[in-house]
């Protein structure tokens, strides 16, 4: 017996979202008590990375999660809103180890409806000390960055997560110089004429789909008319 395996495998590049933090050199000497200004400059400039981080690991079509699903893990709603069969659909694509599905905020209020439409209500589970809605067990959890057409459809996506489980995993460099955090680092450029001093921040990452039922998409997912 052999084990079937591939012999030019696909390799990731690391993507990078970078941005320069400007501080005048005023603000960095005067107004650092109580508060140090420029690590809540930084505070504040690492978070508007991070929310590009997430909209490509979600939209980029190299490695975005919307892009990566295998065409059999892709379906159609039945009926256009989601509905629990839709997601109990979802749910025989990724039968082991489901981790949670991923929905828009508007797309997981329109499942909320069709549920009451039909008399069933929905438990939520406890996540990190925090209530979240749940279908089967299986959490759902909310992301703006996942799109919604000028049609009002959209899209649900179900996966398994971590390395051992072979499900969806995340990418990243560690080790970096001037690392932050992981994955993440700070460099100073220098203070310019003007006493403006100036960071790069960068953010290296990506993502993988190990094996091809980790991931499902619900596609096609009708959110009604908006009010």
């Amino acid at each position: 017996t052999f084990v079937d395996y591939d012999t030019q495998p696909r390799e990731y590049e690391l993507s990078v979202a970078q941005t320069v933090l400007r501080v005048h050199s005023r603000v960095a000497d005067l107004y650092n008590t109580p508060h140090n200004q420029t690590e809540q400059q930084l505070r504040l400039t690492i978070e508007a990375l991070r929310e590009r981080q997430e909209h490509e690991l979600v939209n980029n079509t190299d490695f975005g999660l919307l892009h990566n699903a295998d065409f059999a893990q892709r379906i159609p709603t039945r009926t256009g809103p989601p509905t629990p069969d839709d997601l109990d659909e979802l749910l025989t694509l990724v039968w082991k180890d489901p981790a949670f599905f991923l929905a828009h905020p508007t797309t997981i209020a329109a499942f909320g409806r069709e549920c009451t439409k039909a008399g069933i209500y929905p438990t939520s589970v406890d996540l990190g000390g925090h209530q979240v809605p749940a279908w089967r067990g299986v959490p759902i959890l909310p992301c703006n960055k996942i799109p919604v057409s000028d049609t009002r459809t959209s899209s649900i996506l179900l996966m398994r997560t971590g390395e051992q489980a072979q499900g969806v995993i995340g990418l990243h460099q560690t080790g970096l110089p001037d690392e932050y955090q992981p994955g993440l680092n700070v460099r100073f450029m220098g203070i310019s004429e003007q006493a403006i001093i100036s960071y790069l921040v960068s953010a290296y990452y990506s993502a993988a789909v190990l094996v091809p039922d980790a991931l499902a998409v619900l596609e096609s997912v009708e959110l009604g008319r908006e009010s």
